[in-house]
C-alpha cells in the first residue's frame, strides 16, 4: 500500500517548482481495466484554478522523474505497477484543503463523513465555511446548519450548478483547433463499433 502522506511530501515541491498548488494525491483502481492501480495527482495553477494540457504534461514528467530517481536510490513509494494520472481538478472539484472550504463558500457541496454527525453521514447543501480551528460548516438541505471537524471528512466535492459554472473561469481552449486526428485510430474505433 502506498504511503499517501509521503507521496504528498515528495510531489508537492515538484508542483510548487512549476508554480502550481497540489489539490489531491490519491491511489485508485486503474481505469485501464488491467487490475492495476493509478496514482492520481490533481493540481491547479493559482492564477486560473485549473491546469491546461501542457501544464499537466510538465507536472507529470517532473513527478515521474522524481519518483524514478527515488526508486533508483532504493525508495519505492508505490509498490507494484501503476499508472500516473495528472489532471486539473475540474469545475466540480474535490474539496481537500482548508482553503477550499473558504474559497468556495456559498456554493453547493456534497460531503461524506467518516462517522455520523447529528445522525448524518452524507451532507449536501450550501458551504458556509471553515473556522480557524478547522470546523467546517454546511447548510445541509435536510438537517440545516451542521458543523464538524475537517478531519472527519471522508470525501467532499463541489456540486455542479449554474452558479458554480458562472463563478469558474472558463477553460483555456487555445490550440484546440489544432488537434490532429489519427486516421488509423479512427478506423480502429469504427471497426470496434
Amino acid at each position: 500500500m502506498a504511503d499517501l502522506a509521503r507521496l504528498e511530501d515528495v510531489i508537492e515541491p515538484e508542483a510548487k517548482a512549476l508554480g502550481f498548488e497540489l489539490v489531491r494525491v490519491k491511489m485508485m483502481p486503474s481505469e485501464a481495466g488491467d487490475g492495476g492501480q493509478a496514482l492520481q495527482i490533481m493540481a491547479e495553477d493559482p492564477a486560473t484554478g485549473q491546469l491546461v494540457i501542457e501544464q499537466c504534461a510538465a507536472l507529470s514528467r517532473r513527478i515521474s522523474d522524481r519518483l524514478d530517481a527515488l526508486e533508483e536510490e532504493g525508495t519505492v513509494l508505490v509498490p507494484g505497477a501503476y499508472h500516473l494520472e495528472v489532471s486539473s481538478p475540474g469545475i466540480d472539484r474535490p474539496l481537500t484543503r482548508a482553503k477550499d472550504f473558504s474559497d468556495w463558500v456559498g456554493h453547493e457541496a456534497k460531503i461524506s463523513l467518516a462517522e455520523k454527525v447529528h445522525g448524518h453521514r452524507t451532507l449536501k447543501g450550501t458551504l458556509v465555511g471553515i473556522d480557524e480551528s478547522g470546523l467546517v460548516t454546511i447548510d445541509d438541505n435536510r438537517a440545516g446548519e451542521v458543523s464538524f471537524p475537517r478531519d472527519l471528512i471522508h470525501a467532499a466535492k463541489l456540486v455542479l450548478t449554474d452558479a458554480l459554472i458562472a463563478a469558474t473561469q472558463p477553460l483555456d481552449t487555445a490550440g484546440a483547433e489544432d488537434i490532429i486526428e489519427d486516421p488509423e485510430t479512427d478506423e480502429e474505433e469504427k471497426a470496434d463499433d
